[in-house]
């Protein structure tokens, strides 16, 4: 995000909270899309993405006289849907259309093969991992970290590497293409 795009934002925060509803219509145009995309990333459910945006704009704007999470409007925006989604769908786990009287009641037993079984896989992919990791350079390892691990943005990954935006860019891309080498092997 550009300083001018955070002083526009800033400022319609900041007439938001002073109860300019033309402000809120422009930051909700304004982050509409980038949120929906951020959505379809944790889900495929177009529908319940846009319930979840809706939502997050109603707290927002219900909770405009308070000072929560206007310092970084766009992180408070992204961080509140993610939360949001994850709510939607940890209630779907818990919420069933099957009836008690039809659910049947089974005893676990540990299945010592299964687990041994899964416990090789976990170790044969990190090994896997390790391999692929390897075969990056430092710099490489070290921009994979920040952004994949981490989700740090290029703007973060520039001010930590001291890098400008292309390098870093490049990094990722020929890291990539190593990574994509190497798992062909």
């Amino acid at each position: 995000m550009t300083k001018s795009h955070q002083n526009n934002t800033s400022k319609l925060v900041e007439a938001f909270r002073k109860g300019d509803r033309n402000a809120f219509s422009c930051l909700y145009d304004m982050f509409v899309q980038p949120l929906f995309n951020y959505g379809m990333r944790l889900t495929n459910d177009s529908e319940l993405v846009k319930d979840c945006i809706h939502d997050v704009f109603v707290k927002v704007y219900q909770k405009r006289h308070d000072n929560i999470g206007y310092n970084n409007f766009s992180s408070y925006l992204l961080i509140s849907l993610r939360n949001r989604i994850l709510d939607e769908f940890r209630h779907q786990t818990l919420v069933t259309e099957i009836s008690v009287d039809n659910c049947h009641i089974t005893r676990y037993t540990p299945d010592l093969e299964h687990d041994y079984i899964n416990h090789e896989n976990e170790e044969r992919h990190q090994r896997k991992v390790s391999h692929l990791m390897d075969s990056l350079t430092r710099r490489q390892r070290q921009v994979f970290t920040l952004y994949y691990l981490e989700e740090r943005k290029y703007d973060d990954i520039c001010h930590i590497m001291n890098m400008n935006y292309h390098s870093v860019r490049n990094l990722v891309h020929r890291g990539m293409v190593r990574l994509r080498e190497a798992a062909a092997v």
